[in-house]
């Protein structure tokens, strides 16, 4: 015979595993929702909302919204477009915001203070009161690329790609996350003759990947999923344009809703992707030093 107290651990476990599961199915859902939505034609589609049929492969099951959306929109392209810029923006955000971070957390210069906390009061600005002086700024500004000297950002990559580069959220996450290293680190490099560039890319940067994971994370969903205002601002052609910008393409006279949900489907698997990898990459990172910050 098992004891109480082994019973009662079997039952508390049972239940946390419940809760656990409850709480992913809550998640899945609206994925599960938006998978069996796009393989069902508009009619059964807002038919089946009203029941548990919208989340099960009944019906009239075909792929025929999926071809629809190749025909109406450069899918390829868009998705191509925003993983370019995505990815170009990450890697930047995460090198110049640590690089930034690190001089708040270890540099002692004069007025870092008040610098910082300038920068994360520009948390509180909303986008929408800074859209337009943004684009009367990169509408004037010069560029020089492979057809050179040019003025005006407007149509290219760059004017989606070095606005964002710098934000206050990641220099935060850094620069909290550096100042939780241990001081005897820094310390010990410098006595070693270290220089200051030195200690950030060979005893910062191994240590914080948890961070970099985090920032990375954050950075790529908002640029990636959340970047719709801009683009429609700064962006005609449709040869930059992210995938955000292709959901117009559905809601012009009739809207249909089974090639809404194809489109979300496929732009969402980068994202899927790419948040998988961060995570295992973050998990091996906390697994392979023993510093918690």
């Amino acid at each position: 015979m098992s004891s109480p107290d082994l019973t009662l651990d079997r039952i508390k476990l049972i239940m946390r595993y419940s809760f656990l599961i409850a709480v992913a199915l809550v998640f899945v859902f609206p994925i599960v929702f938006m998978v069996m939505s796009s393989l069902k034609p508009d009619l059964q589609l807002l038919v089946d909302t009203n029941s548990l049929r919208a989340f099960l492969p009944v019906g009239d099951i075909s792929l025929d919204n999926y071809f629809a959306i190749f025909e109406r929109v450069p899918v390829i392209r868009f998705i191509l477009n925003s993983i370019f810029i995505t990815g170009t923006t990450v890697a930047l955000s995460l090198f110049l915001c640590s690089l930034a971070a690190f001089s708040f957390a270890f540099l002692d210069w004069k007025g870092r203070e008040i610098v910082l906390a300038i920068i994360l009061a520009t948390l509180i600005v909303p986008f929408e009161t800074i859209a337009v002086p943004l684009l009367m700024v990169v509408n004037n500004l010069p560029w020089f690329g492979l057809d050179g000297l040019t003025w005006g950002w407007l149509n290219s990559y760059h004017v989606q790609i070095i606005p964002w580069i710098a934000d206050a959220l990641t220099i935060f996450l850094f620069v909290q996350y550096f100042k939780d290293l241990p001081k005897d680190l820094i310390e010990a490099a410098r006595i070693d003759g270290a220089t200051w560039f030195q200690i950030y890319r060979k005893v910062i940067i191994p240590i914080s990947g948890p961070v970099f994971a985090t920032a990375a994370i954050l950075k790529f969903l908002i640029m990636y999923s959340h970047q719709y205002i801009w683009p429609l601002m700064v962006i005609q052609s449709e040869e930059f344009r992210p995938v955000m910008i292709g959901l117009q393409y559905f809601f012009q006279l009739n809207v249909a809703w089974g090639e809404v949900m194809a489109y979300l489907t496929i732009v969402t698997l980068p994202v899927l992707v790419f948040y998988l990898f961060l995570q295992r990459a973050f998990i091996t990172s906390i697994a392979s030093t023993g510093i918690k910050g």
